[in-house]
């Protein structure tokens, strides 16, 4: 029996909540002989045990660390509430923040980027993914489905065409869905975009975003707002899809949130937004990568804001 995506994202959490168990109690061994029991279930059980375990690995704190978020967000320490806490307190736990998603991310991932790397993978169909910068892709290749889930990021596919296999990618709830061509797919603060450069791709959603599946054509995009449910549709020149592999943006009528997401895979740390207000304004330009500081100056400039370093690996956006 094959598993499908799903079937191993489920597998993916039980194995993290076995690890931040016996990490509790590690004396236990009722802890050790659950794990040991989920691990024979299936060799694909002992896959993702294998992988989530390597991650753990290299810092036995990092799931604690998942946890301890979680905790802190149903308290109601919001970021808001810790940029009040000054300086000091928010590189600490903005690099807490980064560190320990990264990680678990790692797990998750098949192939994941660097901050400003860009990279080509052949798949195992003989299609090819260019993966974007700070970016991560699953792969879910069986005999009756390809599929790639994005897990962060940005990516461009150049598929492999196989009529009897369909080719997908999913973010979330957002699924592509092609069988010869080439799309790009991103996420940029929850803003998910799915652009044709050649041939055809089927995007669906979940109702509660796309009532009906958009059915799209070369030089045709679809960006879903998962946080708020805004649908824009648009057209530009096949050649401008997927303009971020030459270091370029093009940004019609988006949020500064979204924009930012992007300028920041170039960017070491992370962005942090002083005033929510500021980031749900929209901007529409085209903008050079080849500085992203400035790039990033150049975004939040027509909204009032402006930009501040305030450690090495922090930057903070916040009104004049």
């Amino acid at each position: 029996m094959n598993e499908t995506p799903s079937d191993q994202a489920r597998l993916l959490d039980e194995a993290i909540d076995l690890i931040i168990r016996f990490q509790g109690d590690p004396d236990n061994p009722v802890s050790d002989e659950l794990i040991r029991a989920w691990r024979g279930r299936s060799p694909l059980h002992e896959q993702i045990w294998t992988r989530v375990s390597r991650a753990h690995g290299a810092s036995g704190k990092i799931l604690n660390e998942q946890r301890r978020l979680e905790r802190r967000d149903s308290l109601g320490l919001t970021r808001r509430k810790l940029l009040v806490g000054g300086v000091s307190v928010l590189g600490i736990g903005t690099a807490g923040y980064a560190f320990g998603p990264g990680m678990i991310l790692d797990a998750r991932a098949d192939h994941r980027t660097g901050k400003g790397e860009i990279r080509r993978i052949p798949l195992p169909d003989g299609s090819i993914a260019t993966l974007g910068p700070d970016s991560a892709i699953a792969l879910h290749f069986q005999e009756a489905f390809r599929q790639v889930s994005l897990l962060s990021g940005m990516a461009f596919f150049e598929v492999a065409k196989d009529t009897a296999r369909p080719f997908a990618v999913s973010c979330g709830t957002v699924s592509a869905r092609a069988v010869g061509t080439a799309f790009d797919v991103s996420n940029d603060a929850g803003l998910v975009t799915v652009a044709v450069d050649r041939g055809s791709v089927e995007v669906s959603a979940s109702q509660a975003l796309l009532s009906d599946n958009v059915a799209l054509d070369q030089g045709q995009w679809v960006a879903v707002d998962t946080s708020t449910g805004r649908v824009d549709r648009g057209e530009r020149e096949s050649g401008q899809i997927g303009s971020w592999r030459d270091k370029l943006i093009i940004a019609d009528d988006l949020t500064v949130a979204a924009l930012v997401a992007r300028i920041g895979r170039w960017l070491p740390g992370r962005i942090i937004f002083a005033d929510p207000t500021v980031a749900n304004l929209r901007v529409s330009g085209i903008f050079d990568l080849t500085d992203p500081m400035r790039t990033l100056e150049a975004v939040v400039h027509p909204t009032g804001a402006h930009v501040r370093k305030v450690a090495s690996l922090i930057t903070v956006i916040s009104p004049l």
